[in-house]
């Protein structure tokens, strides 16, 4: 496993927490976030996206594997177990890094 950038160490670390106010300071304003198919683009919209999504399950997060891809691109694997249907999904994070923040994650 690959030692992640502190950003995104932050980023997963305060997402499992949901604190969502800790998660939007590692994203760049005009990020974007992909999930289950549906975009979220600037800071306003990721941050509803956060405060909504998954909030009916509860779950927890492990990170099982990390990687670099380049000096910009980072790749995270999660395992999420939870009350949701199926009970366990293995996702990949893939994240765009610029200037020390987040410009982009797509989970998958």
């Amino acid at each position: 496993m690959t030692t992640l950038p502190d950003t995104i160490s932050t980023f997963l670390t305060a997402h499992a927490a949901d604190d969502v106010e800790a998660t939007l300071v590692t994203l760049a304003p005009d990020a974007v976030v992909t999930d289950q198919g549906s975009t979220f683009r600037g800071t306003d919209e990721i941050d509803r996206f956060l405060r909504t999504a998954a909030s009916e399950y509860t779950y927890t997060t492990e990170l099982t594997g990390s990687e670099r891809v380049d000096d910009d691109h980072w790749v995270a694997r999660i395992r999420i177990e939870g009350n949701f249907p199926g009970g366990v999904a293995d996702l990949a994070y893939r994240f765009t890094l610029a200037d020390g923040l987040i410009t982009e994650l797509r989970i998958g």
